[in-house]
């Protein structure tokens, strides 16, 4: 019989200042030669704790620089331009810079470092990337982190909407299982139960916390961790259904068409409750948690539209037509429609 080897993270660390510990953790790993891509403004904000735990640890930064693109002809050309000695790539920041230096590792075969500074999705512990391929966002292949390292002082610091959105695609898990199972049942996909109890049971961890204060240290570590044991999920699933379902295509028909969109997660966590609606599963645990926690609250400040939420629901099939969640079927779109016309929560956020 055969078995499914999976990869994980060899270097996990979500604890506070661990920027000025990276060095050390790549050290004890033997891997001494590095290049850093910063996000925008992060090597005046945090290049003094890196680079100082870097030379601390005896490991030389071939290269660094500030990153501020995700068109995948500017990553390959960056990706063979790396110093030939270089062992390893860190991608330090937010989402952009974290795809950009996976798929560059990915291209050349290197370890990936992911360094997120914010939690705003789980983006930093899976192995897709989203750039921008002939002037549309496409989700490609990209390295699966070697190590993950979180200084959940770093997360506290950035701005409270990318917690916010964080949450958001946390709590997705719930409605993209659900999704999964649908697939499973109608004949479409097959349920891996490996994937299903890790990703149930960071989610379910998640939204059942009794501390619901994002500016907690605490709440920032379940969400982090929660967001990681997703992203293994995926890979022993090969694919993103443990994790994404019909919220997820939701949000990408957003990113398509609307004029301004939100954060990802932001976009997926109100997806995620239209959804609960619709499938008629756990729609009050997810009310419950995106009210105390303030997630609701910050997306009622956003003034989003009710007629782009209209028709990202009709556009959700053919963002991946080769699966059949919920909304790959007629009457689930009506029917998450008429959440967003009947739901008190909902009115109040789009309008």
């Amino acid at each position: 019989m055969e078995r499914k080897e999976i990869a994980i993270p060899a270097i996990l660390k979500v604890e506070e200042n661990t920027l000025e510990e990276i060095g050390k953790y790549l050290s004890e790993k033997g891997i001494n030669k590095v290049v850093i891509y910063f996000g925008n403004g992060l090597v005046d904000l945090f290049g003094d704790k890196v680079f100082g735990g870097m030379k601390e640890a005896a490991v030389e930064v071939l290269h660094y620089e500030e990153l501020d693109t995700v068109k995948i002809d500017d990553l390959m050309d960056m990706a063979f331009s790396l110093p030939n000695k270089t062992q390893a790539v860190i991608g330090l920041g937010g989402g952009k810079v974290i795809d950009a230096a996976k798929y560059m590792c990915f291209l050349r075969k290197l370890p990936f470092i992911s360094v997120p500074t914010s939690a705003s999705s789980d983006g930093f512990c899976s192995s897709t990337a989203s750039l921008i391929v002939n002037e549309r966002r496409m989700s490609v292949p990209a390295e699966l982190a070697y190590g993950i390292i979180v200084d959940t002082a770093a997360i506290m610091s950035a701005p409270e909407k990318y917690i916010f959105s964080g949450v958001g695609d946390m709590v997705a898990k719930i409605t993209a299982l659900y999704d999964w199972e649908f697939e499973a049942k109608n004949g479409y996909a097959e349920i891996n139960d490996n994937a299903v109890m890790l990703a149930k049971n960071a989610v379910n961890s998640f939204v059942r916390m009794p501390l619901v204060n994002v500016s907690r240290a605490t709440f920032i570590r379940e969400l982090v961790n929660g967001l990681t044991v997703s992203g293994l999920a995926n890979e022993i699933a090969g694919s993103s259904a443990p994790t994404s379902g019909s919220e997820h295509l939701i949000s990408h028909a957003l990113d398509k068409n609307s004029p301004s969109p939100q954060l990802h997660g932001i976009q997926v966590g109100i997806a995620t409750y239209i959804m609960a609606i619709v499938q008629n599963h756990r729609q009050t645990r997810i009310r419950n948690f995106f009210t105390d926690t303030g997630f609701f609250d910050y997306c009622k400040t956003l003034n989003l539209s009710r007629d782009e939420y209209f028709k990202a629901i009709d556009d959700a099939p053919s963002i991946k037509p080769f699966r059949h969640c919920y909304l790959h079927e007629e009457q689930y779109r009506i029917k998450a429609k008429e959440a967003i016309e009947h739901d008190d929560i909902l009115c109040e956020i789009l309008k």
